[in-house]
């Protein structure tokens, strides 16, 4: 039993095959056979420096824009203000779509925002932000902070297209 203190270990997704009728090996009767582990899409999501999050305006149209931010037990935070184009739509409905910058390995996560209060701000995020984006710190006081709740990701790695194509669903 882990101890009290110690973070929960965030329960894995369940992977499949995306829905790609075009791509003939994607209908093999072998759905298992060449799926990403989650560690390969945890991994680029950890380590990407831009990620592109996609919002939708009240008109219904898209918006697209690239934020800074900490992927972290298997949901991904971003600060912006209220009054930025996101945020007004995150308000007004929060599902949106969050990718990281490599596009030959991408990884794309479709979820829900929501802004957190302070006291609900993840602690080793603090120290995380400035490490990977110097001199900026995470700083609740110049906007919100939000988390974003996966629900399906998909990873597209462009050297194995066809045959390694993963969706992963969260509970």
């Amino acid at each position: 039993m882990a101890a009290e203190n110690e973070p929960k270990k965030p329960v894995e997704p369940k992977a499949s095959r995306p829905w790609m009728p075009y791509y003939p090996p994607m209908q093999d009767a072998d759905q298992g056979k060449g799926l990403l582990p989650w560690q390969w899409a945890r991994e680029r999501l950890e380590k990407s420096h831009n990620y592109m999050i996609s919002t939708t305006r009240p008109d219904g149209s898209p918006h697209l824009v690239p934020v800074w931010g900490i992927w972290f037990e298997e949901k991904f935070y971003f600060s912006t203000s209220r009054s930025s184009r996101k945020g007004r739509n995150l308000a007004a409905n929060p599902n949106c779509v969050v990718c990281n910058e490599d596009l030959h390995e991408v990884v794309i996560v479709e979820g829900l925002a929501e802004e957190l209060p302070d006291n609900a701000i993840p602690a080793p995020l603090y120290d995380a932000y400035p490490v990977k984006y110097p001199p900026w710190k995470l700083d609740p006081s110049l906007g919100p902070i939000f988390v974003v709740h996966p629900r399906v990701v998909f990873g597209f790695p462009e050297s194995d297209f066809t045959e390694a194509s993963t969706r992963w669903h969260f509970s």
